[in-house]
């Protein structure tokens, strides 16, 4: 597929808040036998110093699912054909939304911080995640992911 414009730049949605990517922006969710890929964010990023998944701003006329593939490949190597894509949980700002893509490996492969965005990369055990300084947006997502996990699972 060919991009469009680039969606690199800020907006600020119908609340006010101000996010990066102009044409909204998308994630990658990616596990590998219970452990969970994440970059640690460069300090001098938005939010720097803390923990989240490969990702960034969408391009015209791109997907969410390209997007992620796309963001995750610039900024670990990781070749874009090799997950195993799942579903979509969309954050919705209004005007502006953030696409978190879930999706899969059969094992963790090393993989390098390529594009100066991350100072590491770190495949984390999924029942570590919580311990680590996440990302505000990202620390949201997991909360609600935890809580569903937890509803669907019942009482212990």
């Amino acid at each position: 597929m060919s991009r469009g414009a680039s969606g690199d730049g800020w907006v600020r949605c119908e609340e006010g808040h101000r996010h990066w990517g102009r044409y909204g922006a998308a994630g990658l969710f990616l596990v590998a036998e219970d452990h969970l890929l994440l970059a640690h964010r460069i300090f001098w990023s938005h939010h720097g110093n803390t923990w989240g998944i490969p990702g960034g701003a969408r391009d015209a006329g791109e997907t969410a699912v390209e997007t992620a593939l796309r963001e995750t490949a610039e900024e670990t190597g990781l070749d874009p054909a090799r997950p195993v894509v799942g579903t979509s949980s969309t954050d919705d700002h209004g005007g502006w939304s953030y696409v978190t893509v879930q999706a899969s490996l059969e094992t963790p492969v090393p993989l390098e911080p390529l594009d100066g965005e991350a100072s590491e990369l770190r495949w984390v055990p999924l029942a570590q995640v919580g311990d680590l300084d996440l990302h505000p947006g990202f620390a949201a997502f997991w909360g609600r992911r935890l809580a569903w996990s937890h509803e669907r699972s019942g009482p212990q």
